[in-house]
């Protein structure tokens, strides 16, 4: 899947043993966290990668990784459902039998 670089963060095994649901949380939204052992990093949390992430995961993903920035509450309005194939052209094709 062609995604943007993920936006990289690093915390110690301490760190990452106290708090381990933040940083599941930050991986969920399209996050890396390197796991560093005295400041050597040893290990790297990384999302799951779906080819088929529905429309609005992808959404959440980019704005987890600053790619997108989320609507405001008061602009928010639902994503629009995609179109057919060949909606396009057939689209296009009418237009220019007017």
């Amino acid at each position: 899947m062609g995604e943007t670089a993920m936006v990289l963060s690093s915390v110690g095994i301490r760190e990452a043993k106290i708090d381990l649901s933040k940083i599941l949380k930050r991986v969920k939204s399209g996050r890396e966290v390197v796991i560093t052992d005295r400041g050597r990093p040893i290990a790297k949390i990384v999302p799951l990668v779906s080819e088929n992430l529905p429309l609005e995961e992808r959404v959440r993903r980019l704005e987890g990784q600053g790619v997108l920035r989320p609507l405001s509450k008061k602009s928010r309005r639902p994503l629009p459902l995609p179109a057919p194939v060949g909606a396009a052209q057939n689209f296009l094709q009418e237009d220019r039998n007017r």
